[in-house]
């Protein structure tokens, strides 16, 4: 086995790493000129220069966040999102004027409604559909109401008596559809 006794690589490994973190610790500052030889005055003795003064930063500013791609880094933009996202949370008196405005439409929901039965007929509309809207008011008028909405309606087919002679032909005008209002909600 062969032991080494030299050490100049690893002085050299040192003497780089020192130059290299010389190199690190930013710019050299400018040095005074050297002083002069003899006797001076103290009142013309010269003033050593100040330093420069150095940037501060903004105490007021945050300090700008390095941008670290992980799973960290993720998360964190994700839960800043999030935050922004989120709806406002209310004062409680405007919870309470919500609650107070939601009372009044269920008031206007509460007036006493009856479901009626029977049997009433729909007009014919000036474009031929039927209008049952009048036929709900007739048959809640008869049970005692002032309007209604119709909830059921039946479709009945009403034709002439010629239909039904045998070996006559049906022509077009022979019968026709009439609807009825079976059932209305009643106010």
């Amino acid at each position: 086995m062969h032991v080494r006794t030299d050490h100049r690589p690893a002085n050299c490994v040192v003497g780089v790493a020192a130059a290299l973190i010389l190199m690190a610790t930013g710019p050299a500052l400018p040095q005074a000129a050297p002083p002069a030889l003899g006797v001076q005055q103290p009142s013309q003795q010269p003033v050593p220069a100040a330093p420069p003064p150095q940037q501060q930063p903004d105490p007021a500013a945050p300090p700008a966040r390095e941008e670290n791609p992980g799973l960290i880094n993720e998360l964190g933009k994700l839960w800043d999102k999030s935050i922004s996202t989120l709806p406002k949370i209310k004062s409680p008196s405007e919870t309470l004027d919500d609650i107070r405005g939601a009372g009044e439409g269920l008031t206007n929901l509460a007036k006493p409604s009856t479901m009626v039965t029977g049997r009433s007929a729909c007009v014919v509309a000036a474009n031929g559909a039927p209008d049952c809207k009048l036929g709900a008011d007739r048959l809640c008028q008869s049970k005692g109401h002032k309007e209604g909405k119709s909830l059921d309606v039946d479709a009945v087919e009403k034709c002439s008596p010629k239909v039904f002679i045998p070996g006559r032909k049906r022509e077009p005008g022979d019968c026709k559809m009439e609807n009825y209002v079976t059932k209305a909600l009643c106010q």
